[in-house]
């Protein structure tokens, strides 16, 4: 099957004299979002041939815990919710959502009524 359309996601990171990040930006044309500011990123990439993932996690020096904290806690649902969706895993999908909320309470970024 050929290639239909081709789509860019960009990041431009601003870093310190010790390449620390101190401001990050991203666009993605076929969304609509151009230069819009972040504070983190996290890439996750599979390598099939080693059969492995291979991550790069970004945050700029002046991202408040409070915010990492949430961050973190929303990708874990986000990874909940790709698994139930791409591979069908609703039971994975619960017991990490679970974990999750768990977690979220024990960080204090979220209560469960």
């Amino acid at each position: 099957m050929a290639v239909a359309h081709r789509s860019d996601i960009n990041l431009n990171i601003g870093l310190d004299e010790n390449r620390v990040p101190e401001e990050m930006t991203w666009s993605a044309a076929d969304s609509g979002v151009e230069n819009s500011k972040t504070k983190a990123a996290m890439i996750s990439i599979w390598d099939e041939k080693a059969q492995e993932t291979l991550r790069i996690d970004l945050w700029t020096k002046d991202m408040p815990l409070d915010q990492m904290k949430k961050y973190i806690h929303q990708n874990i649902m986000a990874l909940a919710d790709t698994l139930e969706r791409a591979g069908g895993e609703a039971d994975y999908a619960k017991d990490l959502r679970e974990y999750a909320l768990d977690l979220g309470e024990k960080m204090n970024v979220l209560k469960r009524g």
